[in-house]
């Protein structure tokens, strides 16, 4: 546990701008790092915090466990904001971090399957209870949906012969671990993509990973919530750590701050569109060469802060 290091730590608390009688939002709890240093500046204030993954409901409580009176722990997927606000009670909060990215246990816990470095069942499920896993998407998707995720969610551009390779290859036997569709995949690629730094499954998975967990969809849902729930001032920090993810809240910032559609010449807006946010930095934040140092994770992430007006 204290080995973790939570991705651009010092950045999101600088950004939520904490308020200690303020009521706070980590809608992506995982180990607990982004939610104890907001609790740390809280006194009166109170935080929700949100993850899909009962295992790290269970192993954060226990972290977070001496700031239990101000900490309510929500097992839940973070697109169900709405919801989640109202049952607790809450018309509007004053700030709100989600962390897009695969938590360290995820990846480093094998049994998880999410790596491609380590062998395991295909699984890559964020939620245990979930009924789909990367296994049902490898042997049982027809091989043009299989295709399509793999150009779409991964950018990758061998889709479709590794798509081709794995109908193949689940033809003769089921492809039951990490490391065999690793070799699949690795089978399908031209000789010079093999010889790429990157690892020739690492878009692959991402892709299966994003389909197992509807990924896409539920950040849609959360940039659709998150900014009307938030109360004049309020800050709407995301990290995400790939380019599907990033582009969804961009889009999702600039139509609620620029969203006017009259012409430019227009004297007056007549589209009825009503300013919600506004970007509080120009470009994405990301990790400084001290971060990235520490820890190599962060070199793909990317933070962009937004206030509610």
């Amino acid at each position: 546990m204290s080995g973790h290091i939570p991705v651009l730590l010092n950045e999101c608390i600088e950004y939520l701008n904490i308020k200690p009688d303020g009521v706070y939002v980590d809608g992506t709890l995982g180990m607990g790092g982004h939610s104890e240093e907001i609790l740390k500046r809280l006194t009166t204030g109170r935080l929700i915090a949100i993850d899909r993954d009962a295992e790290a409901v269970e192993r954060a409580g226990r972290r977070l466990a001496p700031w239990a009176g101000r900490l309510s722990i929500v097992h839940g997927n973070f697109r169900d904001l709405g919801a989640i606000l109202d049952e607790q009670g809450l018309a509007a909060v004053d700030g709100m971090l989600f962390d897009l990215g695969v938590s360290s246990p995820q990846l480093d816990e094998t049994e998880r399957g999410f790596s491609y470095m380590s062998d395991a069942p295909l699984d890559m499920r964020m939620d245990s209870s979930d009924n789909m896993d990367a296994w049902f998407i490898v042997n049982r998707w027809p091989r043009e949906k299989i295709e399509r995720i793999l150009r779409d969610y991964g950018e990758e551009r061998h889709a479709a012969r590794i798509a081709a390779r794995i109908a193949e290859t689940r033809e003769q036997r089921e492809i039951k671990t990490t490391l065999e569709l690793v070799e699949v995949i690795k089978s399908a690629m031209p000789p010079a993509a093999l010889r790429e730094k990157q690892h020739p499954a690492k878009r692959s998975f991402q892709a299966i990973r994003i389909a197992v967990n509807d990924e896409l969809n539920a950040v849609h849902a959360m940039m659709d919530t998150a900014p009307d729930r938030l109360k004049p001032g309020g800050r709407l920090c995301v990290i995400s750590f790939h380019s599907l993810e990033d582009r969804i809240v961009k889009n999702a910032i600039h139509d609620r701050e620029d969203g006017c559609k009259c012409p430019r010449e227009a004297p007056v807006c007549t589209c009825g569109f009503v300013k919600t946010l506004r970007s509080v930095t120009r470009k994405p934040i990301t990790a400084s060469e001290e971060e990235l140092e520490a820890n190599p994770r962060a070199r793909s992430a990317k933070l962009r802060v937004a206030e509610r007006v």
